[in-house]
């Protein structure tokens, strides 16, 4: 009997928290949606007028500036970014200001009209984080409710933004710290991804529809086993490189950033020069397809995303080019996300290897898309969800083993700098669990 009794009392007891907590967390999950949603519609329009009017990537630099002085003058602790939320959500402090949201979807917006190459992720994932700060204010939570909420409110933003929502859940748990996940917040990060997610599609957004039509390889009886042992050894090579283009991005952006700094103090200033350096790339390799997003080209047979899924576009140096675009005005202080530009390189890195590797060309594209995000954010868990709800789980084995060798390859870098190590990579004595990637010393 007592048995019984403490079971209903237990379900009772977490019944009336998750009541409590869906009056929180569905609301601030729909505002999420509701906000991705515009920026998603907005990125739409302005990506369709830079294609139209090709000579408003004169005015990047200028409108980097204007971004950044406003930053400079009411954008506070806002500047942090994403770095921020991950530090309020293990040691919470000052919290996350609420304009951060209004200020991040502006300035990326901006930077997606002149040219710039960044991503959106970043912009989501700020909308989501500070809405969640200020739910957690409004209704007065405790530390930990707010940490928990500030988690929701990233998964929320990951999620609607790429269409994505179990992913979202996943990464809002794994992008806090290496090699461990907090359970506890399962559900709530669920939850929030989820509502967002259907919040954002219901206010008519579409997301990009990425085929990969590999689907194994048939045997010698018609039958088709989803893996090949020779197939998974190319993957696992091609995955090796994957993670070494993690790493290089984020090592890239990170040193070439303190050099900007050290060259031109002035933050206002800088954007300038990432404006300028842009014009002049697109001067010299002649065309335009690495500004923005990169998903599509107003070109049929230009360097896109969706090109590299298909076997009749061959672009050995894309990725490069892109990881260039998208280095420099990231250091240089545009707004923005890197997510998108990781796909980018990863599905052109993948498309590269492909004729030298003799792998398909979807299958190798697809297993890049993830797998160099992986080893950039440190979220490979995330990246294998994320594969599978973008590209259907036939192929599962592959993205799964293409993102945990990337994820080993990259090193103890990332995206993310704020990202605290939980289970180190590898073991070394500078590696103590606890410690921020930022403080780790760098070669």
């Amino acid at each position: 009997m007592a048995t019984w009794q403490y079971s209903f009392r237990h379900v009772a007891r977490v019944t009336g928290t998750s009541a409590r907590w869906g009056i929180i967390l569905i609301p601030m999950a729909a505002c999420v949606g509701s906000l991705c949603a515009l920026f998603l519609w907005l990125l739409d329009v302005i990506t369709g007028f830079r294609f139209d009017h090709p000579a408003i990537l004169l005015g990047l630099p200028f409108a980097g500036m204007a971004v950044a002085a406003l930053y400079q003058h009411i954008g506070g602790r806002s500047e942090g970014g994403n770095n921020l939320i991950i530090d309020q959500i293990h040691e919470p402090g000052g919290g996350v200001p609420l304009r951060m949201a209004p200020l991040v979807l502006f300035g990326t917006v901006i930077s997606h009209l002149f040219g710039a190459s960044v991503g959106r992720e970043g912009t989501a994932v700020q909308i989501g984080g500070s809405l969640a700060s200020g739910f957690a204010q409004l209704f007065r939570l405790d530390t930990r409710s707010t940490r928990l909420l500030l988690t929701a409110g990233i998964a929320a933003g990951f999620g609607a933004v790429f269409g994505t929502p179990v992913a979202g859940a996943v990464f809002g748990l794994e992008v806090l710290t290496l090699g461990c996940l907090d359970y506890a917040a399962l559900l709530p990060v669920a939850v929030a991804s989820i509502v967002a997610d259907w919040t954002c599609h219901a206010w008519g957004i579409r997301h990009t529809a990425y085929h990969v039509g590999f689907r194994g390889i048939p045997a010698a009886d018609g039958s088709i086993f989803h893996v090949s042992a020779l197939l998974l050894c190319k993957v696992s090579l091609a995955a090796i490189c994957f993670g070494l283009a993690s790493r290089l991005f984020a090592e890239s952006t990170h040193r070439l950033s303190t050099a900007f700094r050290t060259f031109c103090p002035q933050a206002w200033l800088r954007p300038a020069i990432g404006g300028v350096l842009t014009i002049l790339l697109v001067w010299i390799t002649g065309t335009r397809d690495y500004l923005g997003l990169g998903v599509v080209s107003p070109d049929p047979a230009g360097v896109s995303i969706v090109n590299f899924f298909g076997s009749t576009h061959y672009y050995p140096w894309a990725w490069v080019l892109k990881l260039l675009f998208t280095v420099i005005v990231l250091a240089c202080g545009y707004k923005g996300g890197e997510v998108t530009p990781l796909f980018f390189i990863g599905s052109g890195l993948g498309n590269a290897l492909a004729p030298v590797l003799h792998v398909p060309a979807d299958l190798l594209a697809g297993v890049g898309f993830v797998a160099v995000f992986a080893g950039a954010a440190n979220t490979p868990l995330a990246c294998t969800f994320m594969a599978v709800e973008l590209f259907g789980a036939a192929d599962v084995i592959y993205y799964a083993a293409g993102c945990f060798i990337a994820y080993l390859c990259s090193g103890h870098t990332g995206i993310y700098l704020s990202q605290r190590i939980g289970t180190p990579k590898t073991l070394l004595p500078q590696l103590k669990p606890g410690i921020r990637l930022r403080e780790l010393p760098r070669s």
